[in-house]
């Protein structure tokens, strides 16, 4: 059966762990790794404070690249044991990234409701490259 790009959102979104805006907002006091998976000129335009741009396209590959991950002896390890908050542009690429990252054996990861545009309609900071 063929199924439509908002039919797989929709059923990563059963797998996954969602949150609201407020939750990331709360959180980003304490130590977290926040990624921004949308493309590098979406991410040029703004984003929520301390995000790292890793696209969704290179997620999966890029982790052991992330400030968090250098030097560590079991890079992948050492994520997995952080909270892990993935956004998009509206929630359905974070969502995907979020099941992908639990299929790769995290389990603190979380994906941001509304994505960007729900982070701005908030009015909430947002910083520049």
């Amino acid at each position: 059966m063929i199924k439509t790009a908002p039919q797989l959102v929709a059923e990563a979104k059963q797998r996954i762990k969602e949150v609201p805006i407020s939750t990331l907002e709360q959180q980003l006091a304490h130590p977290i790794i926040v990624l921004d998976v949308r493309e590098p000129d979406e991410y040029r335009q703004g984003f929520v404070p301390g995000a790292i741009n890793v696209p969704r396209g290179i997620l999966e590959t890029s982790l052991t690249n992330l400030p968090q991950a250098k030097g560590a002896e079991a890079p992948l390890e050492e994520l997995a044991e952080q909270d892990i908050y993935l956004y998009c542009r509206s929630g359905a690429r974070s969502a995907l990234a979020a099941e992908s990252l639990m299929r790769m054996g995290f389990t603190k990861v979380y994906s941001v409701e509304g994505g960007f545009e729900a982070w701005k309609k908030a009015d909430l900071r947002i910083e520049l490259p």
